[in-house]
This record gives C-alpha cells, structure tokens and sequence, in this order.
C-alpha cells in the first residue's frame, strides 16, 4: 500500500497537531508531508483547525488506521477522512456545447497530469452536438433537459452516478441550472466553472456584463455547486488583463483559455484532498 492521505477539520484547541502526529508515530508511520491552518476568524463558525498529512503507512492497513483514528476523531469532534493517494477520483464530466473544458481535463487525465478516472461524460445536447472530439472508450450519457422533464432528468442523473460511484461531478461549461435538490444531493463533491471572476458578473452573458462595465481584467472562477447560483464556496480563480480594444468576442475568446485552465487546477487540488470546506469558504493546501 502506497502513501495515505489524512485530512481533518474540528473545533481548534491546544494540542491537535501532536495527537496527530503522535498518533501515527505510535504507529510507525513517516510523515511525508503536513499542512495545517487555524482560522481564527471564525468563518465556519467559532475557530477552527484544519489539517493534511500525507504519510507512510509503514505496513499499517488502512482499516486498522481508520478504526484506531476514529477514537482519536471522536474525541475532537473531528470531520476527517484517510484515502490512498494513488487512488484515482472516479468523475463525471458534464458539458453542453462548449468542449474546450471537456477537452483540456481529458488531455490532463491522458497524460497522468490528474488523478482522476473519468467513468462518464454526460451532456443535455445529442453526442455531435456537445462534443467534437475523440473520447475513447469513455461512456457518454445524453440526458435532455427541459422544464418539464428537469426533475426526471436529475434523476436519471442521480442514479448514473450512483452506478458508477462517482466521487466527483464537473460542470464543464454544462449550461443547465441544477435544482435545490440536486445542489444538496452533490453537496462538496460538484464542481463549477464560471466564466468570470466571481462575486463580480453573475449568471449569464458575464463576459457581455464585463464589456459594458469596461473592466480591464477578466476572470474566471471554479467553485463548489450549491442551491444559490454561482456563490457557492470559491476553490480557484485567475484573471487575464485586457484592453478598451477588445470587443466582447475577444473577451470569450480570451476567457476560454483562462476557463480551461482555472477548472483544471480545481480538480488537481480536489482529487489531492487539498480542498477542504470551512462555512460558505474553503481552505485550499496548495502543493
């Protein structure tokens, strides 16, 4: 067994970081690597401690880990998890008409660059529609949306990723709107790219917003999906300067890019449990 990754948040108290690392001492585990953050701010309500640790096992199973931790969690109220760190994040993909998302995590994936196994691409357009390029063996899924057939249509969505055992949803540039109860279903586990650099420009047309408004940086933003429209906790964001010169189309154009690459390194940091939820934020270790 290779390395395991431990991640935990709790109410902060003196004395967390050494009954962590004593614990897996104890254990004859080498720690590879530790982060930890104390947010005095309160943002999740009252101070609170977070904390990554990639270590050794050193022939541990992980079951046994797991069961010994849990005394140790339940003593500091702890949210924790301990998952391998080769493991693959089983995702789904969903994209509408825009692929450029699509087709730069699928680069990525190909090339080892994330850690995630695609088990299925699904989209609200017919195959030739949504996406123009080679998916392999990668199962795609035409699931149509309409007013009338939306709650049947997450659903169907919802068993999909049941069957598959999905960890991860990534919007994609997937243009439809997810319901109250779709957002609370995929809580922590559904990410979003949104073509601007949020709080600003909200919902649709942001970059037509950012041109009327005359703004000399663009952005985009990938975030976690929750019931309130693209205000959901903020995993990563990037911005590209421009100019009075670009018209609205130079702005897609340029933001395209910018997209592509900002969703990308929000699913790097979420399939490497660097991500973890504090409140309406989120506290990312970065490496």
């Amino acid at each position: 067994m290779g390395p395991l990754i431990l991640t935990l948040a709790c109410p902060d108290r003196p004395g967390i970081t050494a009954r962590v690392t004593g614990f897996l001492f104890e254990r004859g585990c080498n720690i590879l690597d530790a982060q930890q953050f104390n947010d005095r701010a309160g943002n999740g309500g009252g101070d609170r401690f977070f904390m990554r640790v990639v270590f050794d096992p050193d022939g541990s199973t992980r079951e046994g880990l797991r069961a010994d931790f849990a005394t140790l969690a339940s003593e500091f109220g702890m949210d924790w998890t301990m998952v391998r760190e080769d493991r693959p994040r089983r995702t789904i993909i969903m994209v509408s008409k825009f692929d450029h998302c699509l087709v730069d995590l699928l680069y990525r994936c190909r090339t080892g660059e994330l850690p995630i196994d695609i088990v299925a691409i699904v989209s609200n357009h017919p195959r030739e529609a949504a996406i123009r390029v080679e998916i392999g063996d990668i199962p795609f899924h035409h699931i149509p949306v309409t007013p009338d057939t939306k709650p049947a249509a997450e659903a169907q969505f919802r068993t999909l990723a049941a069957e598959t055992d999905a960890e991860l949803v990534v919007l994609a540039r997937y243009m439809q709107v997810f319901s109250d109860e779709q957002s609370a279903h995929f809580a922590g586990r559904c990410i979003n790219i949104h073509h601007s650099f949020l709080p600003g420009f909200k919902g649709a047309r942001p970059y037509h917003q950012a041109h009327a408004r005359g703004v000399k940086i663009i952005g985009a933003t990938a975030h976690f999906v929750t019931a309130d429209l693209d205000e959901g906790p903020i995993i990563h964001q990037d911005v590209e300067r421009i100019t009075h010169a670009d018209s609205p189309e130079d702005l897609v154009r340029k933001g395209r890019d910018i997209e592509r690459r900002v969703l990308a390194e929000a699913v790097r940091l979420f399939a490497q449990e660097r991500v973890l939820m504090n409140g309406n934020r989120t506290v990312v270790f970065r490496g």
